[in-house]
């Protein structure tokens, strides 16, 4: 079990570059990071309802959840079923740690 911790604290810890800045290199995706970053914590409705209010953007859920396949990809957003609803989660430590690597 110990190995099984080690492989999956060294996954996190190797961010792919490449993959974050994909991920924020679209305006919505910054969108959704944004809204993300604010309550952490949101289910796809309720994303997608406050990025229509907020930037008027029309945009479908279908469209968002592609979105939030591109930045789960990177590592910056992770998602659980909470009940019946797909719940999403802000990761900041892919962005802390490319951000650490430039400052110090």
């Amino acid at each position: 079990m110990t190995c099984n911790l080690v492989v999956a604290y060294n996954q996190y810890m190797n961010w792919d570059k490449e993959a974050i800045f994909k991920a924020l290199a679209d305006a919505t995706r910054r969108h959704i990071l944004d809204e993300l970053s604010e309550r952490n914590e949101m289910t796809l409705y309720e994303l997608t309802v406050r990025l229509l209010m907020k930037y008027e953007l029309s945009i479908s859920r279908q469209a968002i959840a592609k979105h939030l396949a591109v930045l789960e990809g990177a590592g910056l957003v992770t998602s659980r079923r909470k009940g019946k609803y797909r719940v999403v989660i802000f990761n900041n430590e892919p962005l802390k740690d490319l951000l650490k690597r430039w400052i110090e």
